[in-house]
């Protein structure tokens, strides 16, 4: 499991590092994505998660849920072309689940890409992830996740 500045990126997953969004394979070729520690900790404890309803469409780089806290509103991004096949219903009931537990139960959307094979040619594997996210963070001027949360 990579690490930077106190927060973890589990390996199995890929990351889009300017968006703070993770994506998890699943072998019926849907595509789970959710926030990633780093994004959870900048937004502080949410309080509402708004995601596009199942059977939509989602357009790479544009908003596929609209995310609150209690000092921040704005767009979770979506790193691909496709369609919102679920949600998650618990996290959408308990926001809160993506600050206690991002990569399990506060997973945000279960996603039919339309050319996934390309798009996560874009995303950076789990194993990858810490020195992009590690400079991200200091231009960002982003002490980490235990000096956040």
């Amino acid at each position: 499991m990579a690490t930077a500045r106190g927060c973890v990126f589990p390996d199995e997953l890929f990351y889009d590092v300017p968006n703070n969004m993770w994506y998890r394979e699943e072998s019926e070729g849907t595509v789970v994505a959710g926030m990633t520690m780093v994004a959870v900790a900048l937004a502080g404890q949410l309080v509402a998660v708004t995601p596009k309803k199942a059977g939509r469409p989602v357009q790479a780089g544009k908003s596929c849920a609209t995310i609150e806290s209690g000092k921040w509103v704005g767009p979770a991004k979506i790193a691909f072309d496709g369609e919102v096949v679920a949600v998650n219903d618990s996290l959408v009931a308990e926001p809160k689940l993506a600050n206690t537990d991002p990569y399990q139960s506060g997973w945000l959307m279960r996603i039919k890409p339309v050319a996934w094979d390309e798009a996560k040619k874009a995303l950076i594997p789990g194993d990858q992830v810490a020195a992009p996210y590690e400079a991200k963070m200091a231009a960002d001027g982003f002490a980490g996740c235990a000096c956040d949360t």
